[in-house]
């Protein structure tokens, strides 16, 4: 016989069933005391018939005071009870004329009603039980009285064989409303893990998420959709208080799914609406989908930039070859004997071949942006070689730049793009500096946090509002022999490193431009 199961095994609905019959117990006790007599039951011992009907009806009463049951336990207060009930019926069925009295159909009522409530073989063993009980009282019964003939054992034995066959067949429906139970905890559990991970990934979705109920009224959404619409709460409102043309297409839409662009939200995006379900003669939600195109064109126009920069990169390749060879001539033709025109001419191709060869050198440099190799730079000693660069061209063009910088700073940047971008960043400062002492001022402050801020300024002219705007796209330049690329590489490669580089505007007042590189100290 199996061990007993836990109490916890035992779920609400087979508890339920379980008052169920008690119930049915209480009425057939009931009935023993009251009605009884009158129906020929416990003739044979009025006396026993009725002790134990009040027996039976008091232990029926029990487990409904205060701790009985929670001692016990559910599942051994429900086999308590099966062995009780056939306990009390064998006693009725022998006060009563033996099997003749009908009781034995009562005990199979008892063991149909065990067999769906127990665990185990439980059952089995009592169906064997009255079995042998019914088979014992009906014999000792023929050998009192002596007059029962065979068929009378006849049916006694199909009566316990019935016994035998409720027994099992009740006990393979449990096992069978068992094994579906625990097949639809687990789908329960599965499903709602389902739920969960899809709840996730809407939540998570770039494109905003709308579900629409019949009436018209947000059921859910998703941030995104909060977002592109302009408004922080959306559920439980009508569609058409938030967007009244989306709500217009809800009611317009008969198809399974429709899609048409359409401007919304406070920003005035636009924005590919797709509406799924909700077909004519389906009655249910409606799944709204937002993606903002405008993002679209975004992404579209970087990856039209990258492959723009791969066809650059491998041009100027193309490019150097044939352009080595012009520079090469020219400085051939400045070396020979030649009047001032052809003298003038030549440094003119040699000027224009050095540029084209800058503007190579620049484009290159944007294809290496992803290859970084960061590593602790000291900030005042890389700043202090580049000026001393600089004063190879003489003194006075190394007066210009002025560095104020602690020894004890550090940059973590790739070692040749820093190089690049405060070259690019100084050529332009010196390109619209006044040229006195001091024009151009380089420091370096420690912003917090573990990181850098490094501060180029010049006292030009300084830009308007214009040209704020296209600082830094390509080949955008106020100079007239400019490439413009220089401001739009160096910010390239800044944010290939993680670094920021950004213009300042330090009010009407302040001159000249104003630029700051801010990264981490530490690679």
């Amino acid at each position: 016989m199996n061990a007993v199961p836990a109490e916890t095994d035992y779920d609400p609905a087979r508890r339920r069933a379980l008052h169920y019959f008690n119930l049915f117990r209480l009425i057939a006790a009931g009935f023993f005391l009251a009605l009884g007599p009158r129906f020929g039951l416990g003739f044979e011992s009025p006396k026993l018939f009725g002790t134990v009907s009040t027996v039976y009806l008091l232990l029926i009463l029990a487990p409904g005071l205060p701790g009985v049951a929670r001692r016990i336990g559910f599942a051994r207060l429900m086999i308590l009870q099966g062995f009780i009930d056939l306990a009390v019926l064998l006693i009725v069925m022998n006060t009563s004329g033996g099997y003749q009295s009908g009781i034995p159909v009562l005990m199979m009522v008892i063991l149909a009603g065990s067999g769906l409530l127990a665990e185990g073989r439980i059952v089995l063993l009592m169906a064997a039980l009255a079995t042998v009980a019914v088979l014992i009282e009906n014999t000792w019964r023929a050998l009192a009285s002596g007059s029962q003939e065979a068929e009378d054992f006849f049916r006694v034995a199909l009566t316990c064989s019935a016994f035998f066959g409720i027994a099992i067949v009740a006990r393979l429906l449990a096992l069978r409303a068992r094994s579906n139970a625990t097949l639809a905890a687990e789908r329960s559990v599965a499903l709602a893990q389902q739920e969960a991970i899809n709840a996730h990934i809407i939540h998570d979705m770039h494109d905003g998420v709308i579900v629409l109920r019949a009436d018209g009224i947000v059921r859910q959404v998703n941030p995104s959709a909060c977002t592109l619409l302009g408004q922080a709460r959306l559920e439980g409102r009508p569609l058409a208080d938030i967007a009244p043309a989306l709500a217009e297409l809800c009611l317009r839409a008969s198809g399974n799914e429709v899609g048409q662009l359409i401007t919304l939200g406070q920003a005035h995006r636009l924005l590919r609406c797709r509406i799924a379900g909700g077909s004519s003669g389906i009655e249910g939600d409606r799944l709204i989908y937002l993606t903002d195109l405008e993002d679209i064109q975004r992404r579209m126009q970087q990856l039209k930039l990258v492959s723009l920069g791969r066809l650059t990169a491998n041009m100027a390749h193309e490019i150097r070859n044939p352009l080595s060879a012009v520079t090469q001539a020219a400085e051939l033709l400045c070396e020979e004997k030649r009047s001032d025109m052809q003298l003038r001419l030549a440094h003119i191709v040699k000027d224009n071949a050095q540029r084209i060869e800058h503007m190579i050198r620049d484009v290159l440099a944007l294809g290496r942006r992803e290859r970084t190799y960061p590593e602790a730079l000291p900030l005042a000693g890389f700043v202090s070689e580049l000026l001393d660069e600089i004063g190879l061209r003489g003194e006075n063009e190394k007066a210009i730049f002025r560095a104020d910088i602690a020894p004890a700073l550090t940059l973590g940047i790739d070692r040749s793009h820093f190089h690049q971008i405060l070259d690019n960043l100084l050529a332009n400062a010196r390109r619209y500096c006044s040229g006195e002492p001091g024009a151009i001022r380089i420091s370096a402050v420690d912003a917090g946090n573990g990181q850098v801020s490094v501060h180029i300024r010049d006292d030009g002219p300084g830009l308007d509002e214009q040209a704020r705007a296209h600082l830094f796209e390509p080949f955008f330049t106020t100079h007239a022999k400019g490439t413009g690329l220089g401001l739009y590489i160096a910010r390239e490669l800044a944010e290939a490193n993680g670094f920021s580089l950004d213009l300042l505007d330090d009010g009407p007042a302040a001159s000249g431009a104003h630029f700051i590189l801010t990264g981490h100290s530490q690679p």
